[in-house]
């Protein structure tokens, strides 16, 4: 007699020992002491009896067993031994891409920034892996890489492109060593990948527009968090970005210092803060000081302040074509460099690490007495425009 759905749910474990539960052409469900029930496969193949793991009952149903078993019998009649090509599908999952770039993720971990790691993680999972994830890594060829860009390079997201083929390749370097594969098919993707024109950042640079620009500001007819952080971004100059993210704990009023971790460059950064930047925190602490972000989200104070928020005040304003956001850095480092600050203390303000590892890594000094004069001479010079 065959089996029934009821009699599998309803069989019990043995304390002592697995038994069988027979369906047909030897097919039976295999009940063990502690109560799991697998659905396996009997069959002789080249003169040797073996047994082809079916599933696990009730993950895999009666109905899907049978499904399997009969494809299976199909395939002993044609020659073929099941349990060889599972074993195969098996070793083709356990070196598929996806996982042995998780492996590599893993394995750079240390040497990475949670944002970082976090970041490379997700450019996989979002343009990786739903096209070469499940592949073999021996079987991946150059146009699979090519496929893999080809959505960005579309959109003439060139960088994100190149970014996630480097990656790839990375990931590829990892699996020659561990004797996965034996080349990188992404190498040859480079030259496919289009090199993005130079978008310099929208700035005003010229004084005159530079002080029409901050009257425009002090005029801003948005709410006070935003106002504040309007004001506060020609003072500070730093990246949007980490200006938005400005939490409390970071800022000492009393040695007029903002201190905190640059993502960008890793690097731990202090920015001097003027009696002109220092007023507005102050001005600003009673209302946003009981909570993390100095400037948050205006619907939910446990968020940061958008990311566009300083850009569509901009706009607002009129200077869509002429200013950015970002472009409080160029006008900054534009203008010191004319009056004749030391380019190093500019730098070290604008937290531009060298590109040179090695000054990089003996290059420590913060120039901080240079840059308290530089930050207070540059809010002073900042209300003299405004005043035209």
């Amino acid at each position: 007699m065959s089996l029934s759905d009821t009699a599998i749910k309803n069989a019990k474990p043995k304390s002592d020992k697995a038994y069988k539960l027979p369906d047909e052409k030897g097919m039976y469900c295999y009940i063990t002491p502690n109560g799991s029930k697998y659905f396996r496969l009997d069959y002789r193949f080249n003169g040797k009896r073996k047994t082809l793991a079916i599933g696990v009952y009730p993950d895999t149903s009666l109905k899907q067993a049978r499904e399997i078993r009969d494809t299976a019998r199909k395939q002993i009649a044609e020659g073929i031994d099941p349990g060889a090509i599972k074993k195969a599908a098996k070793i083709a999952k356990a070196n598929d891409f996806e996982r042995i770039s998780r492996d590599w993720l893993t394995s750079i971990a240390n040497g990475l920034s949670v944002l970082t790691l976090h970041n490379k993680t997700q450019r996989f999972e979002r343009h990786v892996f739903p096209v070469i994830g499940a592949m073999p890594i021996s079987n991946i060829k150059p146009a699979d890489i090519m496929r893999t860009v080809k959505t960005l390079v579309d959109k003439k997201e060139f960088e994100t492109a190149k970014r996630v083929r480097a990656e790839i390749s990375a990931a590829f370097v990892y699996a020659i060593a561990h004797e996965f594969t034996d080349y990188d098919p992404a190498q040859s993707v480079t030259a496919q990948i289009p090199t993005e024109k130079t978008k310099h950042r929208l700035a005003i640079t010229e004084p005159k527009q530079v002080g029409q620009l901050l009257r425009d500001i002090d005029n801003y007819n948005g709410s006070f968090v935003v106002n504040c952080a309007f004001k506060l971004s020609p003072l500070l100059f730093q990246r949007p970005g980490e200006i938005r993210q400005m939490e409390w704990k970071d800022i000492d009023l009393d040695t007029k210092e903002w201190r905190y971790l640059v993502s960008k460059t890793d690097v731990q950064h202090i920015v001097p803060l003027s009696t002109q930047a220092i007023a507005i925190l102050k001005e600003l602490q009673p209302v946003t000081g009981n909570g993390r972000y100095v400037f948050p989200c205006s619907h939910k104070n446990s968020k940061p302040m958008s990311a566009c928020t300083i850009r569509t005040a901009l706009i607002t304003l009129g200077y869509a074509d002429t200013m950015t956001a970002h472009g409080f850095r160029t006008t900054a480092s534009t203008l010191l460099n004319e009056q004749g600050w030391s380019p190093d203390a500019i730098e070290r303000q604008l937290c531009h690490m060298p590109k040179d590892q090695v000054r990089k890594a003996y290059n420590r000094a913060q120039y901080l007495p240079e840059r308290r004069r530089m930050m207070q001479a540059w809010a002073d010079y900042l209300d003299i425009l405004k005043t035209g």
